[in-house]
């Protein structure tokens, strides 16, 4: 394989696509808050299905889940079950209710339903935190791919990265931003399947990913692998999560999904009710297609890994280009421990001569099989599609919650359209460097720190729009504490775990699955405070239940 041939696919494919996101979003440029915002509430339910498949198969999708659950084995599948489970919790539950509210964001809800402008600069907070905590992944993203296949260190591949994601967000807003999804949904998934195929019908002789991972021997024999190396069955579970975790960290990602702002609002682009339940269902296919196929491809990749370096010569390995190529990022790292010249994979990290990154998984698994170098350059510009598309989406939702629902709202209602919209993008500036400087230094694998906002989202949002739909008791003083309290509660026992060595002192419970002690901590406190505290004024109490009654398929109208 010619890497140089390789690094001029690359640049070619990134070029091209990079060349027609920039026309798309430009061409849709906006010039008014509700195209910059909810994208004219004009897009067709199936685009706006690619562009929320996009929006939602992240960096963490596309590149660092496969690559979990290749390292996991079955208890890695926790993160594929509770995004899929979550994503269908927010489309039947939540999402045409919230549509019918007719608000922009999140915070819009939250300060119209519980009548307060407290409570609306509480969600904002939250929701700024949620999104820069999730964006932070997705600039992490951008600079493993950038710092393999453009030959620039990590540090510059989040520089670029941050450079086109904000321009993207500041030129086009949510309409450009949509457009530029459905394009790049195209691009991340036929670069997850083109490989995913090959390498099935390479391994199987099944080109269906899919059908070979369930009726071929292929998990047998890695099984059998796994076994011969000291490690635990690949398909047995509960072995690097206990029990409680696996169900922790799933629920907190199910209901984080159900709370994540940038998701949300995605079905506020759609003209009406019924659209954005079509939109909804059309969304969901468009994962399944991934999402069906990550488990494949994850096992291939740990098959080929350990036939490819275990028990082979380190000299021999460090003739590889691909060995080669990723050895430079820091990323891959082989050394001969033991002096006999030989690699050897182990369960005990310090025993281990090879030491993979869990985030190269999915961008190494064409080259470790020996596809084409188009192919390898394909894969590279469908982890950049995945990550800037989610980036994107983001940084308009922390715009959005600082220029609409705090600058806006509260401290210059009379501002003109112009004004609120240089706020908004003057906003995305400042999110984009933070983001960029924690992608660079950050706190975990891409999929991890994206299970941490998550459960930041499970703790301060799901609660409050679940009773802010279906219970009318609950007011105002009830939600403004049980956000508080689970934000707080939440990211003080993930920054604490993750920064300062504190132990998973709660039962054990890992920060990924934090989020579910704090949504607990924010539906018990909600509930009580309400009750304690006088209900909501009729009118409130009125809008909620003519939300729940089952009509409105037309257009709703936003405030």
């Amino acid at each position: 394989m010619d890497f140089t041939n390789t690094q001029l696919w690359t640049f070619a494919f990134v070029i091209i696509t990079f060349g027609a996101y920039l026309w798309i979003g430009y061409s849709n440029r906006v010039r008014d808050t509700k195209g910059f915002y909810v994208a004219g509430q004009g897009v067709p339910p199936v685009f706006n299905g690619m562009a929320t498949a996009a929006d939602w198969m992240s960096a963490a999708s596309f590149i660092s889940m496969a690559g979990l659950i290749s390292f996991m084995g079955y208890d890695g599948a926790v993160y594929l079950m509770g995004w899929t489970g979550g994503y269908v919790l927010l489309a039947l539950l939540l999402a045409p209710y919230l549509r019918k509210f007719g608000q922009y964001t999140v915070p819009d809800f939250v300060g119209e339903r519980y009548y307060s402008r407290l409570a609306r600069v509480v969600a904002a907070i939250c929701a700024v935190f949620v999104s820069l905590t999730y964006v932070t992944g997705q600039m992490r993203g951008v600079g493993v791919v950038f710092s393999r296949f453009l030959g620039v260190s990590i540090t510059w591949g989040v520089i670029i990265g941050m450079a086109i994601v904000a321009f993207f967000a500041v030129v086009g807003g949510m309409k450009g931003i949509t457009w530029t999804q459905v394009a790049q949904y195209a691009v991340l998934i036929v670069a997850f399947l083109i490989p995913a195929i090959a390498i099935s019908a390479k391994l199987t002789g099944n080109p269906i990913p899919q059908l070979s991972f369930t009726f071929s021997d292929i998990t047998q024999k890695l099984n059998q692998i796994q076994i011969d190396l000291g490690f635990a069955e690949y398909t047995a579970p509960f072995q690097s999560l206990s029990k409680l975790n696996v169900f922790c960290i799933a629920m907190a990602l199910m209901v984080g999904t159900a709370g994540l702002p940038h998701v949300i609002v995605r079905f506020y682009t759609v003209p009406s009710v019924r659209a954005a339940r079509y939109s909804a269902g059309w969304a969901l296919l468009f994962i399944a297609i991934l999402y069906t196929t990550a488990p494949a491809l994850a096992a291939f990749a740990r098959y080929n890994l350990i036939n490819t370096l275990h028990g082979t010569p380190i000299e021999q390995a460090r003739q590889l280009e691909w060995v080669q190529s990723w050895e430079k990022t820091g990323l891959l790292t082989l050394t001969d421990k033991n002096g006999d010249g030989k690699l050897e994979m182990s369960p005990d990290a310090a025993l281990s001569e090879i030491k993979i990154d869990r985030d190269i998984i999915v961008l190494s698994t064409p080259e470790v099989a020996g596809l084409a170098p188009w192919v390898i350059a394909l894969v590279a510009a469908g982890g950049l599609a995945a990550a800037l598309s989610t980036a994107a989406g983001l940084l308009l939702v922390i715009s959005s919650s600082f220029s609409h629902d705090v600058y806006a709202k509260l401290i210059n209602p009379k501002a003109s359209e112009e004004k609120k919209l240089l706020v908004g993008r003057v906003t995305i500036f400042f999110a984009v460097c933070v983001a960029g400087f924690f992608g660079i230094h950050p706190p975990g694998f891409v999929a991890e720190v994206v299970a941490f906002a998550f459960g930041l989202a499970a703790a301060s949002f799901f609660p409050i729009i679940l009773l802010g739909i279906f219970d009318k008791r609950t007011n105002r003083q009830g939600a403004i504490a049980g956000m508080v309290v689970g934000i707080v509660f939440t990211a003080a026992y993930i920054i604490g775990n993750r920064f300062f060595g504190m132990p998973a002192f709660l039962f054990g419970i890992s920060a990924q699955g934090i989020g579910t002690v704090g949504m607990v901590l924010n539906l018990v406190v909600t509930l009580v405070v309400s009750r304690i505290t006088p209900p909501p004024p009729e009118e409130i109490q009125e809008m909620v239940e003519n939300v729940r009654v089952p009509r409105g398929a037309g257009t709703a109208q936003a405030h």
